[in-house]
Parts: structure tokens; C-alpha cells; sequence
């Protein structure tokens, strides 16, 4: 896929008279998408407390994470596409009214289902958050591109760092509903990057056929790696194995055969682009693994509340923080940032596969704080590669789908390990687990070596 020219400033879609320094921009794209790494860590710092709560296994309530990783990935791309398509501020707008309504459901819901459907709707107004933070960094000039997203990764950092403590807090002295809904924190971002989001858009069409298929292949994909955790009859995954089926090939078919298509061909041709999201299938899948399992085994096998979980988790997630704010400063001109992303991924499958063969407490915690730091630097770099290679009138679109792969891949971790728990202990499955990121870790030493 050719670069494109990238806009001409960072605020190029604010409106005119509006002016605001690359890193202040930067910053407000981070606080918009910061909050949603609280549906994933924060929330899986409550998951012991929602089992109990709700009677419930610890498999079943994997799929709080779940549910919610497939929503905020298809989220990510629909919302996506719909700011190349009407703009910027009108998928602001409709997100943050979904975000709302998932919010209020997960709320007052009063068993695993209905929190679990709250969760998908929250998790899929939150992606129109993180989509039009990485629409909006993505769109920033050349020159500024570096500040951009030297202040988006610190952002991110600083959230990540701060979850799982937030979420313990909420947990231990609120109640863990609130917890579940912490990524509500990003509609007090809105107001501030409305301004610097485009009204317009390219008016190319939604393709909601594309999106249907595409959201059908997720989803019946998921449900069939959890198909012998959830206990699903016979029947049931014959059905789901053939909607996987029946959607996988009709993406393909649309994907071939129409100009519009929701998963444009260009874009799934491209080697840079299919190498950028194996790296980050392999950073969520490691990370939403180790928020399932991680909270589980110190609570339950080391007499860990919920709060001492978030407290000692913060130290490695704010040295997340540097590492990301780094990477954004080693996004312009080299493949300091592929280097840094590789060695984090590979130093994050290194501890998780010594759960093998030990489980401690230092260990785990050691584990799930590289994972946070490999999922913020992930952000960074992926975004910047992207921005050099996507034409403007594809790019949100093309953020969405690759963070599409991101989160399903992260969906597909924590369905794993819980999955292989059936059979294993928690901790060794933790272990399996660690061959996600060792993958991304060798394929991003690729992306230092991509065409021009």
C-alpha cells in the first residue's frame, strides 16, 4: 500500500481559529482512548468479586473480558469507518450515547447475562472512543507526528498504569459495578477533542453488509473457543461453527468482488499492515490472558485482596508509562520503536512462560505489568506506522479494523486460558499463554525491516 500525504496540521479538522501544540494534542487523544484500558484491566481486577456475586465460575466470567474485547474491536472498526464516512465528530457523538446506554445496563443488571450484554453495547461505544483517538493522532502532520504520539503514549501509559490501582479502589471500598463501567471516564475527554474533529467525512459507503459478515466471523470465532468452557450443546456449535464458516467466506467474496467493501482489499493485501496486526493479536492476547488469570491466582491461591492486586501491579504498569512516552519519540525517522515494542513483547512471553513451572506472586505481578507496557508502546507504534501508509480517506477505517484484530486477539487470549483451565491449573495455562506475545515479539523485529 503507497503513503499518503498525512493532513497538514495537527488540528487541520478543528474549526477555524482553533489552534492547539502537537503535544497538547496528543494528550487529549490519549485521555479520550486512556479510558478504555479500564474495561480490561480494571475490570479484570474485579472479576473474583463478580463471581461471587453473581454465582458464577470463573470460566463464565471470563467472558466479562470477553464479550467485551469483541465488542470494543468491532466498535473500533464500525465507528471506525464511520468517521471516514460522515466524520470524526458525528462518531464522537453517537459512541459517547452508546457508551452511556451500555453503562446504565451493566448498572442496575441483575445476572451474568445481562451484565455481559451491558458490557458489549458499553464496550462498543467505548471503540468509537478509541477510534476517533487514533483517527485523530493518525491525521496529524509529519512534523508533529512524533509530539503527537509522544504525548497519546504517555497518556495511555498513565491510565494503564493507574487501572488495575482505580479498579481495586472501586472494588474493594465501592462496589465492582462501578469498576465495570470506569470507561464512561472517556466522555469527559469528548468535549475537549470535538474541536479538533472533522464534520465531514469522505461519504464513501458503510458497507453494512461487509460489517455484518465481519462481525458474525468474530463473534461465532470467539463463542467456538469457548464452546467447551460454556458447557454449549452439540447442536449449538454445529450451528456456530457453520456462521463462522458462512461469514468468513462471504467477507472474502465481499472483500474480492465490491470497490466499498467494509475490509478494503488493498488494505488486507498489504504486508505491512497484516505483519502490524499479528504483533498486536500478540500483545492483547498476552494481556487480557494475564487480566483473567493473574487477579484469579493471587486472590484465590495467595490470600491477595482486590486492592493489594492494583497496588502492587501499579509500579510495572508506570514504567509502562516511560517506555510508551519513549516509543513516541522514537516513531519519527527510525525503527527505534519495532526494537523497543519486540523486546517488551519478548521480555512479557519470558515471565509468563516461567508460570510453567512456578506461580509466585512476584512473578505474576512481573508478567502482567509487561503487559501492560507492551500493549501502550503497541498503540504507539502501530499508529504511527499506519499514518505513514493509509491515504487520509481510509485511515480511520484502517485504524479500526487493525485494532479489530487487536482486541479479538485479545478476546481469543482470555478465551483460551480459560478454556485450557478446564483441563490444566490456571497457572500453567498462563504459561501456554506466553507463546502470543514471543510471536509478536519476533514479527515486530519485522516491521524495523518494512518496504518503503
Amino acid at each position: 500500500m503507497n503513503a499518503k500525504p498525512a493532513a497538514p496540521t495537527t488540528a487541520a479538522s478543528a474549526p477555524q481559529g482553533t489552534t492547539v501544540s502537537a503535544r497538547s494534542a496528543g494528550l487529549r487523544y490519549g485521555a479520550l482512548f486512556g479510558p478504555v484500558v479500564f474495561g480490561v484491566t480494571a475490570a479484570g481486577v474485579a472479576l473474583p468479586d463478580v463471581a461471587e456475586a453473581l454465582g458464577t465460575t470463573g470460566s463464565a466470567t471470563g467472558w466479562v473480558l470477553t464479550a467485551h474485547a469483541l465488542a470494543l474491536g468491532v466498535g473500533t472498526a464500525l465507528f471506525g469507518r464511520l468517521a471516514d464516512t460522515k466524520g470524526v465528530r458525528a462518531s464522537l457523538l453517537l459512541g459517547s450515547l452508546v457508551l452511556a446506554v451500555g453503562a446504565l445496563i451493566c448498572l442496575v443488571a441483575p445476572d451474568l447475562g445481562t451484565l455481559v450484554a451491558g458490557r458489549f453495547v458499553l464496550a462498543a461505544g467505548s471503540g468509537a472512543m478509541a477510534s476517533g483517538a487514533l483517527a485523530l493522532s493518525a491525521a496529524s502532520a509529519p512534523a508533529d507526528r512524533p509530539k503527537v504520539l509522544a504525548g497519546f503514549g504517555a497518556t495511555m501509559a498513565f491510565f494503564s498504569a493507574g487501572a488495575t490501582l482505580v479498579g481495586g479502589v472501586f472494588t474493594e471500598w465501592l462496589t465492582w459495578r462501578l469498576t465495570l463501567v470506569l470507561p464512561v471516564f472517556s466522555l469527559l475527554a469528548v468535549p475537549l477533542c470535538l474541536r479538533h474533529a472533522a464534520r465531514r467525512g469522505s461519504g464513501r459507503p458503510m458497507d453494512l453488509l461487509g460489517a455484518s459478515l465481519l462481525t458474525v466471523a468474530a463473534t461465532s470465532f470467539l463463542l467456538l473457543i469457548q464452546a467447551s468452557a460454556l458447557g454449549l450443546p452439540a447442536p449449538l456449535v454445529v450451528g456456530i461453527t457453520a456462521a463462522l464458516v458462512l461469514g468468513a467466506a462471504g467477507l472474502v467474496w465481499r472483500t474480492r468482488t465490491s470497490p466499498v467493501s467494509f475490509v478494503p482489499r488493498r488494505l488486507v493485501t498489504d504486508s505491512v499492515f497484516l505483519r502490524a496486526a499479528v504483533v498486536g493479536i500478540g500483545v492483547y492476547g498476552g494481556l487480557f490472558a494475564a487480566m483473567y488469570a493473574v487477579p484469579q491466582l493471587l486472590v484465590r491461591e495467595h490470600g491477595w485482596s482486590v486492592l493489594a492486586v492494583g497496588v502492587w501491579l501499579l509500579p510495572g504498569a508506570a514504567l509502562g508509562a516511560l517506555l510508551s512516552r519513549a516509543a513516541g519519540g522514537l516513531t519519527s525517522g527510525n525503527d527505534g520503536g519495532s526494537r523497543l515494542l519486540a523486546a517488551i513483547a519478548g521480555a512479557t512471553a519470558g515471565v509468563l512462560a516461567g508460570t510453567l513451572t512456578s506461580g509466585g506472586p512476584a512473578q505474576l505481578i512481573i508478567g502482567a505489568s509487561l503487559g501492560f507496557a507492551a500493549f501502550a508502546v503497541t498503540q504507539v507504534v502501530t499508529t504511527a506506522l499506519m499514518s505513514q501508509r493509509v491515504e487520509p480517506a481510509l485511515r480511520g477505517g484502517a485504524m479500526g479494523l487493525l485494532n479489530l484484530s487487536f482486541f479479538v486477539g485479545g478476546g481469543v487470549g482470555s478465551a483460551t486460558v480459560g478454556a485450557l483451565a478446564k483441563s490444566m491449573s490456571l497457572s500453567t495455562s498462563l504459561g501456554v499463554i506466553a507463546a502470543f506475545p514471543l510471536v509478536a515479539g519476533l514479527v515486530a523485529l519485522t516491521l524495523a525491516r518494512r518496504p518503503a
